[in-house]
């Protein structure tokens, strides 16, 4: 029958997916075989849009399979990878914007994932368009491949039309906006239409069932004609161009044939003058198709079949019937039969898809495994810090008491054991230089962190600035996301990393303070055992007390402080030991209700797995709080029991010193290497940030190279100034109808002839002739006079005369001004 229409396809340059996939599995998953696992798989997807975009695709369906794997692999993989903070713009040319010699293409490049699907999509559709159009429609199996590919097509381009604005956020390139998908999903669904038209007629069904699902590809192929005609964009495409005749006949044909086996069925129902009339209306139709659209289609054996058939039925009812034939638009409308639909695209569209990525999580359940993790961190912490202060309190008061140094130095002049070591402890951990050594990394660090905060910063607000600039040079035209509004997240994130450094640094001095109080004490308990008993002041021995029932106690009450001490250890241990995945509960939370309900799963997963550890730690607090006010109670007996003098007051308070000492060595060094830790860790939490900066600066760079070099091949097409209308007297109009005055210009002078002689003459133009015609007539009437090419004579070179006029000539200024317009007219006459 007719031609069919294919669509074709766009064009992508190479993007290298490998790297920055890569980098980001690496920095998010450890080194292992999960993480192998991960990489082999990117180095497969990279394989896979090479296969897919890289090279000619056959119209055959394995061809078509490829680009549905790598679409659903897209759509797979696009909730698994942070692809707006990746470094990966997609460049996607116009499928029919053939360029031009100096312009190129017009193409696009985005750092959108949605892109990337969009333009794959399409392919999808325009592939399917070509196999389609490649079958066989001689047999069955040609008409149900190319009914089922010109669906799927139809399909894919209405999904383009519902999804590319919120997918691209910006403009889209005019093959791939929603007007012109919306056109193709048409085309296409109007020629499947059209192919079960065909396998109808095949299978010989009955006459009224053709007519109505030509009757509706006939409707369908109207539609599309509309789209095409009235839409401003499309026709500028020659792709469109040629697409339109094609649909203005084949909305004939198919009304034509709907019109054939209407004939048929009103002869079946012996209305002959019906048929007649049928008949006359499908050759008129027809006969529009031959005379304006030849070149696009084949109508003869269609003409001649409803040919014969009126020739019959105008024979059977000039001899037989005698019925009459009514009007065309008094005949009764032919009904409607839809066979067609687009194919919803719902992934995996491909039958053998499988996913590489299988056993990675998806984003949001990334997002709330950290925010899951960090609860526990939070719970963690709550709970060991409640420990280690409760430890820290203990301590404190002791040595407030000077327990257990008071019970051990009943002598009165030797070092008790405990202070000893202490001693040892701290000398054994570095003394003061090793703390000295860690106060003075502290500044480097922070001031390491910083530099990379403020670099990271400075790229954002660089880039903004080069932003904010184009903007307001191209207004409207720069119509990408404003990059203010793309950085706030980030800037929200910078603004959190530089309040941590602040709180940091106030954490740093609060060290730094403590540190010079009890540095002079630190660094007399990393003397020896012979200077730091010297140190001490000797006081008189108190043996009456060595024996007495209150040391006893007081003793027996240390021992049970220091079991809960060590108690307090192994819960501390068992606490950050406890294991906690939320994997498979937001996976089936994700799998059930299309979204995760984060702090609901982890509070309650946390209770589960804590609730034990909790009531340990609130009893092993109280258990201390107890047994503190006991010591407190025996160390008053003890104290009123214990000779006091000015020198074991003095003797007491240096104890007191020297264990509060060691306790902030302990406690100082242990902060001084959190703090080591912590700017450490946050280097390369910053790394990272200042990855995603540079990444998406660079991302946002790209971006704006493209549009740059978009917007000016744009304004270099653009007229340099404005239409105008030309006067009617200089437009070569026809003549006008019968009985219609049209005003015409006045006649005009033939051009003057100069010879040599008429340098020195008087020089008078001849008047035109009275039967002259005007410029503006059509010229096989009466052309205006031309000067023969072969006159030596002509006067060549500029407009106005070079020869010297006779004498008085210059004091003619009426001659001059009526040889002048001669002459204007005359270069001039073409305009004419």
């Amino acid at each position: 029958m007719a031609t069919f229409i294919s669509v074709p396809l766009k064009k992508s340059s190479e993007v290298d997916l490998v790297k920055p996939l890569s980098k980001f599995v690496t920095s998010a998953y450890p080194a292992g075989e999960e993480q192998s696992e991960y990489l082999r798989a990117v180095e497969e997807l990279n394989k896979l849009r090479k296969s897919a975009l890289g090279r000619p695709l056959d119209k055959h369906e394995s061809s078509l399979e490829i680009l549905l794997r790598y679409y659903d692999q897209l759509c797979s993989v696009e909730p698994k990878f942070p692809f707006p903070e990746l470094c990966l713009t997609f460049t996607w040319k116009d499928a029919f914007d053939k360029g031009s010699l100096f312009g190129g293409s017009v193409k696009l490049a985005l750092a959108s994932l949605g892109y990337e699907k969009t333009c794959v999509l399409f392919n999808v559709g325009a592939l399917a368009s070509q196999i389609a159009s490649e079958q066989n429609l001689d047999n069955d199996e040609g008409l149900k491949a190319a009914a089922k590919f010109y669906q799927l097509a139809s399909g894919a381009f209405a999904h383009i039309k519902d999804t590319v604005l919120s997918a691209l956020n910006r403009e889209p390139t005019m093959d791939i906006s929603p007007e012109t998908v919306g056109t193709l999903s048409q085309i296409m669904l109007s020629q499947a239409q059209e192919v079960f038209v065909l396998k109808a007629t095949a299978d010989k069904m009955k006459d009224a069932v053709i007519a109505k699902l030509a009757n509706q590809a006939a409707d369908f192929y109207g539609d599309a004609f509309k789209q095409c005609q009235y839409k401003e964009n499309l026709p500028k495409y020659f792709y469109f161009q040629e697409v339109l005749p094609v649909l203005a006949a084949k909305h004939c044909m198919m009304q034509a044939t709907a019109e054939l086996h209407q004939s048929a069925l009103a002869n079946q129902k012996k209305r002959f003058g019906e048929e007649i009339a049928r008949l006359q209306h499908a050759t008129e139709l027809v006969k529009t198709v031959a005379s304006r659209y030849d070149e696009y289609v084949n109508v003869k054996d269609l003409s001649d079949k409803i040919s014969r058939a009126l020739t019959a039925a105008k024979k059977d009812n000039d001899f037989i019937y005698h019925d009459r034939v009514p009007e065309v638009k008094d005949l009764e409308h032919i009904g409607k039969a839809t066979l067609v639909k687009a194919t919803a695209i719902q992934v995996p569209l491909s039958q053998k898809f499988t996913d590489l990525f299988e056993k990675m999580v998806p984003m949001e359940v990334q997002q709330s495994l950290s925010m899951a993790s960090s609860r526990r961190n939070e719970m963690v912490n709550r709970l060991v810090g409640s420990l280690r202060e409760a430890t820290n309190l203990c301590n404190g008061v002791l040595a407030s008491l000077n327990l257990p140094a008071a019970l051990e130095d009943l002598s009165g002049d030797s070092v008790p054991g405990s202070i000893l070591e202490k001693s040892r402890a701290v000398i054994q951990q570095g003394g003061l230089q090793s703390i000295e050594q860690l106060i003075k990394e502290l500044p480097e660090l922070l001031q390491r962190n910083r530099e990379i905060l403020d670099e990271s910063l400075k790229m954002l607000d660089d880039e903004e600035t080069t932003d904010n600039e184009l903007r307001a040079k191209f207004s409207q035209r720069w119509n990408r996301t404003p990059s203010g509004d793309l950085y706030k997240p980030l800037r929200a994130e910078g603004g959190n990393f530089r309040s941590v450094l602040d709180k940091a640094v106030q954490a740093d001095q609060v060290v730094r303070d403590r540190y010079n109080s009890h540095c002079e004490m630190i660094a007399l308990l990393c003397k020896p055992e012979n200077e730091l008993c010297s140190a001490i002041p000797s006081a008189n021995p108190a043996k009456t007390l060595q024996g007495s029932e209150v040391v006893n106690v007081l003793k027996a009450q240390l021992a049970q402080l220091d079991e809960i001490k060590r108690d307090r250890e192994v819960l501390e241990g068992e606490i950050k030991s406890v294991t906690f995945d939320m994997t498979a509960k937001f996976l089936t939370a994700l799998a059930q209700d299309g979204a995760i309900n984060e702090e609901a799963l982890s509070t309650t997963e946390l209770d589960a797995r804590y609730g034990t550890h909790t009531q340990r730690v609130q009893q092993n607090l109280r258990a201390q709080e107890d047994l503190l006010a006991q010591v407190q109670t025996s160390h008053q007996e003890f104290a009123a029991l214990k000779q006091s003098n000015a020198e074991a007051n003095d003797r007491e308070e240096m104890l007191k010193k020297l264990a509060s000492a060691h306790d902030s060595y302990i406690e100082i060094s242990s902060n001084l290497k959190e703090g080591t830790k912590f700017y450490n860790d946050l280097t390369e939490i910053l790394l990272k940030f200042q990855n995603k900066c540079s990444d998406i600066v660079f991302a946002r760079k790209t971006e704006r190279d493209e549009l740059l070099k978009y917007l000016q091949q744009s304004i270099a097409r653009e007229p340099s100034a404005p239409s105008f209308s030309v006067p009617a007297y200089q437009s070569n109009t026809s003549e006008p109808a019968a009985g219609v005055s049209s005003p015409l210009p006045p006649a005009r002078p033939p051009p003057p002839s100069f010879t040599p002689q008429a340098a020195s003459s008087n020089i008078t133009p001849s008047p035109a002739p009275a039967s002259q015609a005007p410029p503006s007539l059509p010229a096989s009437s009466n052309p205006p006079p031309m000067a023969p090419p072969t006159a030596p004579s002509q006067a060549q070179g500029p407009p106005y005369p070079t020869y010297q006029g006779y004498p008085g000539y210059a004091s003619s200024p009426s001659l001059i001004r009526l040889h002048t317009r001669c002459l204007l007219i005359y270069n001039q006459k073409d305009n004419y």
